[in-house]
């Protein structure tokens, strides 16, 4: 069995999540990565090799992927989670579609919404308390964004700027 990686890419708050949970259910709950499971407020962007070596080169080669999940409240890594080979798993989160992932992607969604929605939806989720956190992370993406141009390299774009995104997802 070959395992298809399909990334689910954009920036914070622009409906990742929502799309891929969607996604996963219509594909029979296939698994579903984050990205978030990686990253911290510490390292938005740079934790990226350990999702290669536990979870993209595994499945590349066919075999269960064992990686620890990043752990927010405790801000350490926390449980261990297992990954089997199967048709189709989805890795979603900012940075999904890193030029560092590239050659083991079958397919890339970017999810492209207004900075503003993303900022307040981040502030919504995480409290205004986080404005500088999510000012830093924002800074952060903003040069992912201008180095590895996600959104060119992605098989489809879609706005979420509307709840509609849910809805199209279903289309899938």
């Amino acid at each position: 069995m070959q395992t298809r990686i399909v990334a689910i890419d954009g920036c914070g708050g622009a409906g990742k999540s929502s799309l891929a949970a969607k996604l996963a259910a219509l594909l029979d709950d296939c698994p579903l990565v984050h990205t978030d499971d990686f990253a911290s407020w510490d390292h938005p962007l740079d934790w990226y090799p350990r999702m290669i070596t536990q979870v993209l080169e595994p499945l590349r080669q066919n075999r269960p992927t064992r990686y620890q999940k990043f752990d927010w409240q405790k801000n350490q890594l926390g449980e261990w989670e297992t990954v089997e080979p199967c048709p189709v798993v989805l890795v979603e989160g900012v940075s999904a579609s890193r030029v560092e992932f590239r050659p083991y992607l079958s397919f890339a969604i970017f999810v492209e919404t207004d900075r503003e929605l993303r900022l307040q939806r981040g502030l919504e989720r995480d409290g205004e308390a986080a404005l500088p956190l999510w000012q830093q992370w924002m800074a952060e993406e903003d040069e992912y964004v201008l180095r590895d141009r996600p959104q060119e390299y992605a098989d489809i774009v879609i706005s979420g700027n509307t709840k509609a995104l849910l809805r199209i997802s279903s289309s899938f």
